[in-house]
């Protein structure tokens, strides 16, 4: 017997039976990397044909809430964080901005000498004192992003004793320091991830990631953070809106030259 009763008029079928997975996907009746019925299941469960039910699979495996195995099945995707890269909200207003809830675990907090790596990034003297902050950023629960950055210590100083947890990095900088980060310039490479960062963010060793390098800039143009972070390639996805520039066209009997 149809669990959900189609109705015949202007909404198609299928899209009726997509409408009506995506609510269940939404309300969490199937969980990330959980099966769904198979096909003749869902179409008994609607009193409709296997061609009906494979064009709304089809659908929602083209916004990446399914992905549909050959000879397995249908699986529900986890669901994906999408970020603009040219985007000036921070972790946790991109996050909320999604309706989801997030959370900071702080892994690590303690003062390093600077590598020589640390060091021209920050234009210190390598060897001099600087703060390592390891914190792993969570969207309702699911670990997204591990930041691993180091920032000037004789610029912040007692930023180690700060609510690191609760409170934005960058908003710290800004209130208690007087040091508002106005620009960042960041690198991005797909990598494998070691075991342990692959553990912190509850994936198999050697998953793909994407691995974020950047320096972040005060208002006076001073680099104040050095940051690495890894981000989960299989929850999150950026994005890049450009404006396209057409060039002008010649005028009407102009002569090229």
């Amino acid at each position: 017997m149809a669990r959900y009763r189609l109705e015949l008029g202007p909404v198609p079928l299928h899209h009726q039976v997509y409408l009506d997975l995506k609510a269940a996907l939404d309300a969490g009746e199937w969980q990330p990397g959980e099966q769904l019925p198979a096909e003749r299941e869902l179409a008994r469960r609607y009193g409709c044909s296997l061609i009906t039910v494979r064009r709304a699979l089809d659908e929602l495996s083209r916004e990446n809430r399914l992905e549909r195995v050959r000879g397995r099945g249908t699986f529900v995707q986890p669901t994906r964080i999408e970020r603009p890269l040219n985007g000036a909200l921070t972790f946790t207003q991109e996050i909320q901005r999604q309706g989801l809830d997030p959370t900071t675990r702080l892994l690590a907090s303690r003062p390093e000498a600077a590598t020589e790596q640390v060091a021209a990034a920050l234009q210190i003297e390598p060897g001099s004192p600087t703060i390592y902050l390891e914190r792993l950023r969570l969207a309702s629960g699911t670990p997204l992003l591990l930041e691993m950055v180091h920032l000037p210590a004789e610029r912040f100083p007692g930023l180690l004793a700060t609510d690191l947890e609760h409170n934005s990095l960058y908003e710290i900088l800004m209130t208690r320091y007087d040091t508002p980060v106005e620009r960042a310039r960041e690198a991005l490479e797909p990598v494998h991830l070691p075991a342990r960062e692959a553990r912190l963010l509850g994936l198999a060793p050697r998953s793909l990631a994407l691995l974020v390098e950047g320096i972040a800039y005060a208002s006076d143009g001073t680099p104040v953070e050095y940051g690495r972070t890894y981000v989960r390639g299989d929850s999150t996805r950026y994005y890049v809106e450009r404006a396209v520039v057409r060039a002008p066209q010649a005028q009407v009997g102009s002569t090229a030259r």
